[in-house]
Parts: C-alpha cells; structure tokens; sequence
C-alpha cells in the first residue's frame, strides 16, 4: 500500500458544520467529507480491494465507496488533517492480516490440577450438608 499515491486519490468536500457555535458555524464551511473509491483505485491490488471489500463492507456505499467526515475542529485545514490520519488508519487496519490461531490442548498436569481442584470444592460442599442418620 503506498500512501501517498492513495491520498492523491481522495476527492475532498467541505460543508457547514452543524451543533453549537453561533454565528461562525452558519457562515464558514470547516467540515471536511473525505470520499475514497475502492472499486476505482489504481493504488490498491486486487487483493488489497477484496480485502476491503470484506472488512469494511458495512462502511462502504453500494457504489463501494468509503466516506469519512470530521468536524472536530474550527479550522478546516485541521479537518482535512484529522480525516486523512483517520482513514489511513482505518486502511491499514483493513489490510492487516491477522495470525492464524494454532490449536492447543491443556497439559496433562493441569488437567489433573483442576480435577484435583474440582474434587476438593466437592467434598467442601459435602461436608455441609447434614449427616445421613440412617
């Protein structure tokens, strides 16, 4: 994955933010809309897009596109800076590959610690109980 060419590759918009702030939300666009298109990538393998595709299928548009907004700032530039960070991220954790888990078994020895373990908090709960007079 190379990351400068995929930020070449991200088309921008800015928009008014809304929530609190009086006259200067009505009056300035700083909310950044980042736009990623998967499907038309020219950075990203065939691979890389399956897997995605498959991460990140309840994030993407039917047109498999990937959008991301930020609004946590006051300066749009800030913005733009915060959502780049975010979506490189969000990538990456889409393309790593996890571990594949090796199964394991219990050694013998702990086997036995816990049934011995389990026998002990048997014979505790035994005890309590009245004696059979019988």
């Amino acid at each position: 994955m190379n990351k400068e060419s995929i930020i070449k590759e991200l088309q921008f918009k800015a928009v008014r933010s809304g929530g609190a702030g009086g006259q200067h939300v009505n009056k300035v666009s700083t909310k950044v809309e980042l736009v990623f298109n998967v499907a038309n990538s020219n950075a990203l393998s065939a691979i890389e897009k399956e897997r995605i595709f498959l991460k990140l299928a309840k994030r993407l548009t039917k047109d498999r596109q990937l959008l991301m907004q930020c609004d946590e700032s006051r300066s749009q530039y800030k913005n733009k800076e915060l959502v780049i960070k975010r979506f490189l991220k969000t990538i990456e954790s889409a393309l790593k590959v996890g571990k594949k888990r090796k199964k394991t078994k219990p050694s013998k020895a702990a086997v036995e610690k816990r049934l011995r373990a389990k026998k002990k908090a048997s014979e505790k709960k035994a005890y309590r109980s009245k004696p059979d007079l019988d």
